[in-house]
């Protein structure tokens, strides 16, 4: 059953994670699990995403121009686009 939300207090997730557990195989401490990964990698601001990808490209041994090139074509495609950076405000982001 879902709960009426407060002011101040964290939406449930409980609908979802029912359905999660109706329809995988997961537990239901793997599904809420699940839900709050999803969750938090929706939640991660612009700067934090290019800083990241930037970290993981390179460890897999990308150049910075293929890096900054490939950041620029994910970043359209997050559920919340943000505006669009050029190559230079991408660099800016990482090395400051």
């Amino acid at each position: 059953m879902l709960e009426q939300r407060r002011p101040g207090r964290p939406p449930s997730y409980d609908d979802l994670i029912d359905h999660l557990v109706r329809s995988s195989a997961l537990q239901r401490g793997e599904a809420a699990r699940v839900v709050l990964d999803v969750l938090a990698y929706f939640d991660e601001r612009t700067e934090d995403y290019v800083r990241r990808r930037h970290r993981e490209l390179q460890s897999g041994g990308l150049v910075n121009t293929e890096i900054f090139e490939r950041i620029a074509d994910e970043l359209p495609h997050r559920a919340v686009a943000p505006p669009e950076l050029s190559l230079r405000q991408l660099r800016r982001i990482v090395y400051g």
